[in-house]
């Protein structure tokens, strides 16, 4: 395997556990889904999310009921309203005791449904479950390393980003809101009461996006998951999902601002008609050369910021997680085996993973599900 970006790295830890948290909501939590012949639909019950719901929203909605302002502040993310809501996990109307006509939308009242509150107590404590697992997986010590690298640069990093990493938004870029301190006391914390491992690896991957889509015209996202892959020969769009670990949905979406921003080019595969086949134009590969070029100079940016050792410590247990002798997996695919009855049993199982998160509005899933 080539040398890969910090960021790469990060990713791809992150998107594995995300993956495996989520895998195990689908086991424990009774959901809807797309297919009613599913062993696992429960009519009534809310559509399955990811993780990503849990730490912008459900999180952060008390018995008594939250406004939309406060889950925004305390999660210093926004959310897919719309979605949590039309999805069963909640409810979002005006307090009955503010008699403005009507009351912003912003001091309206979350309360969650039965179903949000079965939902709060199994999302709650998993991402601790999943942490012992790779403990287990991966061992103890190796993990302890990577917690404590990623505590060290996260440190010197702003104390106001949020857990998880944003819904990704226009032009696939991530954005956070600029305002008000990081509340207290709403750490996702693990039995020490540090930050849980998703949540390290998330506010590092955060922080490496912010810097990199600094003034800059492109999402790391797009860069990172297509633009790197594609050439001015052509790279057939069907291969993409299997080169990428990124969904068809996400892949449309990052093809279609590429076209528009006139980096890329889709067309008809003269080899095969049925085929469609995307290619750089000429300003797409100085924007995949200069891609390379950045990612290279943040990284070495943070090693002059935060230290050579800091971030070799953190780059070194990271390797071991991804890398896999030639020819076999990488280590973090092992863990991503599906229950039979989960959604993920029915498509292919990844051989990669992607190389930044694309968390959607359509659900959170951290390949673009």
């Amino acid at each position: 395997m080539a040398h890969l970006p910090l960021s790469a790295l990060l990713s791809e830890a992150f998107v594995a556990f995300a993956i495996e948290v989520d895998n195990e909501f689908e086991h424990l939590m009774p959901h809807r889904t797309a297919d009613r012949a599913a062993p696992s639909y429960t009519p009534g019950a809310p559509w399955l999310t990811s993780v990503a719901m849990w730490f912008s929203c459900l999180r952060f909605v008390t018995d008594g009921g939250t406004s939309v302002a406060e889950v925004e502040r305390l999660a210093r993310t926004r959310t897919n309203w719309n979605g949590m809501e039309r999805w069963r996990y909640i409810t979002v109307a005006p307090d009955p005791a503010d008699d403005r006509p009507p009351p912003p939308r912003s001091d309206w009242i979350v309360r969650v449904t039965p179903g949000g509150r079965q939902a709060q107590a199994i999302w709650g404590p998993l991402p601790g479950t999943i942490e012992g697992r790779w403990e287990v997986r991966f061992g103890r010590d190796a993990l302890e390393r990577l917690r404590s690298a990623l505590g060290t640069i996260l440190e010197q990093l702003d104390p106001g980003l949020p857990d998880y990493l944003p819904i990704i938004g226009p032009g696939l870029f991530s954005r956070i809101p600029a305002e008000g301190p990081l509340p207290r006391g709403v750490a996702d914390a693990g039995s020490d009461g540090s930050p849980g491992l998703l949540v390290l690896l998330s506010k590092a991957l955060l922080a490496f996006a912010i810097e990199f889509e600094d003034d800059w015209s492109l999402s790391l996202a797009i860069c990172a998951d297509v633009l790197r892959l594609l050439d001015e020969a052509g790279v057939r769009v069907r291969d993409l999902p299997t080169a990428s670990g990124v969904s068809r949905e996400a892949l449309s979406m990052a093809l279609g601002f590429l076209e528009k921003q006139g980096l890329a080019a889709v067309g008809t595969d003269p080899e095969d008609g049925r085929a469609r086949i995307a290619r750089l134009t000429a300003r797409g590969r100085t924007a995949r050369e200069a891609y390379l070029r950045r990612i290279e100079l943040i990284e070495d940016r943070w090693r002059s910021r935060f230290g050579a050792d800091p971030i070799s410590a953190l780059r070194a247990p990271l390797e071991r997680l991804v890398r896999a002798p030639a020819g076999e997996r990488s280590p973090l695919l092992s863990g991503l085996e599906p229950y039979p009855d989960g959604w993920r049993a029915s498509v292919r199982r990844p051989d990669t993973l992607p190389h930044f998160p694309l968390v959607l509005h359509r659900g959170g899933y951290p390949d673009g599900s």
